[in-house]
């Protein structure tokens, strides 16, 4: 099956301890409707705040997140789907495109040579 990274966007800062009852409760139920549409969740990972990004350009290195923005990257998981059909299918599942949204994009599999 093919992989594609499901990158989560939240509103700033997106600090995964402010997640409600209910909407960690949409979280726990995610899987199986990945499963029900044919996907696999490989891993996934939620990220710290924005507040506590360091961003370097070249030899510069500064406090807080590469650019400012109101919707940040708040997590990041990899899907296994049958095809991108799927993938996009199972990613309006997210709850993240309550408030949020969600970007899929192809893993990279280089040509074989």
């Amino acid at each position: 099956m093919a992989q594609y990274a499901v990158l989560i966007f939240s509103p700033a800062p997106a600090d995964p301890m402010d997640l409600t009852p209910d909407y960690v409760a949409l979280l726990d139920r995610y899987p199986g409707q990945v499963e029900e549409l044919g996907g696999k969740i490989v891993t996934g990972f939620a990220l710290q705040p924005s507040t506590t990004a360091t961003a370097v350009r070249g030899d510069l290195v500064t406090d807080g997140p590469f650019i400012e923005a109101k919707e940040v990257v708040a997590g990041f998981f990899i899907l296994e789907a049958p095809d991108l059909d799927t993938a996009v299918q199972i990613a309006k599942l997210n709850p993240a495109t309550i408030d949020g949204g969600v970007e899929v994009r192809p893993l990279f599999t280089p040509p074989v040579e």
